[in-house]
C-alpha cells in the first residue's frame, strides 16, 4: 500500500473529489481525516472507509476559520499522533462576475475559503513537518488558476494565488523533506456548483467560449489517483509543481 499508517488530512471530504481522495487514501493504508462543514456527509465518507477495512473520523471544518483549521489538526495529532499528508481541497465557486460586479463580501468569503484556508492549514502543520522533516502537502488548484476565463474575477483569483502560494512553499522547504504540489482540474462532475447562487450571465457567456473546446468532464475518482500520487513516495522528485488534469483542456 502507498501510503501505509500515513495520517491524511482532507478537507471538503463529505462529497466529490474530498470524498475520492480520502476513500481512495484509506484503500492506500492512510488513516483518514475526513473534515468538512457538512459533517454528516463526513460521517457518511468515514462510513464508507470503515466498512471498507480502512480508518477515519469524520470532524466539522470550516476551513474559513483559522480557529477551526487548528482545532481540525490539533485534534488529528491528539487522535492519530502526527500528520503526514495535508489535502487542502475545500472550496466555492463565485458566480462568473467580471470586476465590474464582484461585491466585497463575495470577494472576501470566496478567498478566505479557497485561499487564506490554504494559508493557514499550510501553516499550522509545518511544525509538525518540520520536527520530522517530512511532510506532503496537496492542495486543490483549479483550470482557473491557470488561466483567465474559466471561472469569474474571484475564484480566478483565489486560485491563481493558491498557485503561487503552492510553488512558493515547494521551494521553501525544498531541503526540508516536505513537499507541496496543486492539481489543477479542469471540468470535474461535482457539487461546486451548489455554491452558485445567482449566475452573471455576461461573465458566464464570456466563460463559456473556453468550456467549447473542454475533451469532455473529469471523475472525481480520476482527480483522486492523482492525488494518491502525489501523495505517495513515487512522486518523490516532484515538488512546487501543479499538475493540470483536464483531458487536455489547456493543451489547445
Amino acid at each position: 500500500m502507498k501510503l501505509q499508517d500515513k495520517v491524511a488530512i482532507v478537507t471538503g471530504a463529505a462529497s466529490g473529489m474530498g470524498k475520492q481522495i480520502a476513500t481512495h487514501y484509506a484503500t492506500e493504508g492512510a488513516k483518514v481525516v475526513v473534515s468538512d462543514l457538512n459533517l454528516e456527509g463526513a460521517e457518511a465518507t468515514v462510513e464508507e472507509i470503515k466498512a471498507a477495512g480502512g480508518t477515519a473520523f469524520a470532524i466539522k471544518t470550516n476551513v474559513a476559520s483559522e480557529e477551526e483549521i487548528n482545532e481540525l489538526i490539533d485534534t488529528t495529532v491528539s487522535t492519530y499522533g502526527t500528520v503526514d499528508i495535508l489535502v487542502n481541497n475545500a472550496g466555492i465557486m463565485d458566480n462568473m462576475e467580471p470586476a465590474a460586479d464582484i461585491e466585497t463580501k463575495n470577494w472576501d468569503r470566496i478567498f478566505a475559503i479557497n485561499t487564506s484556508s490554504v494559508m493557514y492549514s499550510t501553516r499550522k502543520v509545518l511544525p509538525i513537518f518540520l520536527e520530522k522533516e517530512s511532510g506532503v502537502i496537496v492542495n486543490i488548484a483549479s483550470a482557473g488558476g491557470l488561466f483567465g476565463a474559466r471561472a469569474g474575477g474571484a475564484y480566478t483569483a483565489s486560485k491563481h494565488a493558491v498557485v503561487g502560494f503552492t510553488k512558493n512553499t515547494g521551494y521553501m522547504y525544498a531541503k526540508n523533506g516536505i513537499r507541496c504540489n496543486a492539481i489543477a482540474p479542469g471540468g470535474v462532475e461535482t457539487n461546486i456548483s451548489s455554491s452558485m447562487t445567482n449566475i452573471n450571465h455576461f461573465g458566464a457567456s464570456r466563460q463559456q467560449t473556453g468550456m467549447a473546446i473542454n475533451p469532455r468532464m473529469g471523475k472525481p475518482e480520476e482527480i483522486a489517483k492523482v492525488a494518491v500520487f502525489l501523495a505517495s513516495d513515487d512522486s518523490s522528485f516532484v515538488n512546487g509543481q501543479v499538475i493540470a488534469a483536464d483531458s487536455g483542456w489547456s493543451a489547445y
